[in-house]
C-alpha cells in the first residue's frame, strides 16, 4: 500500500473525532496549492485515502486539521479551553512507493502526530 492516509482521535475524550475537515495541499513553485478537502467519518477516518497510491509522487505536502470547530461544537468544552485551533502538518515524500499515514491526536490544548503504519 502506498499513498497518504490519516485519522483524527480526540484523546481528551478517548474516541474518534468525527466531522473534522482536513485540507490537503501540495507545495508547487514555492506556493501551497489546495488539492482537496475531506471530512472525517464516524470512525475519525476519511472515506478514502487522502492521496491514492497511483497518484503518489515525491514532494512536499501539507495537512491542515480543522479541529477548532470540532472542539467548539463538542459539549462540555468552554471556548477558553481551546488553545489549539487548526494544526498544520507539513511532511515530505521521498519514496512514492511507501505508505505515509499521518494521524492527528488532539485535545483542546494539545496535538501530536507521527508517521504511522
Amino acid at each position: 500500500m502506498a499513498g497518504i492516509t490519516t485519522h483524527v482521535l480526540d484523546t481528551d475524550r478517548g474516541h474518534p473525532a468525527a466531522g473534522v475537515r482536513i485540507d490537503f495541499s501540495v507545495l508547487e513553485n514555492g506556493q501551497w496549492r489546495l488539492v482537496k478537502r475531506v471530512v472525517t467519518n464516524a470512525d475519525g477516518r476519511t472515506d478514502g485515502p487522502i492521496l491514492p497510491a497511483d497518484k503518489a509522487a515525491v514532494g512536499q505536502y501539507q495537512l491542515e486539521f480543522h479541529v477548532e470547530p470540532y472542539f467548539q461544537a463538542r459539549s462540555g468544552t468552554n471556548e477558553a479551553d481551546i488553545f489549539i485551533d487548526n494544526p498544520v502538518v507539513r511532511f515530505a515524500i521521498f519514496d512514492a512507493k511507501q505508505h505515509y499515514h499521518v494521524p492527528m491526536l488532539c485535545t483542546p490544548s494539545s496535538f501530536t502526530t507521527y508517521r504511522g503504519s
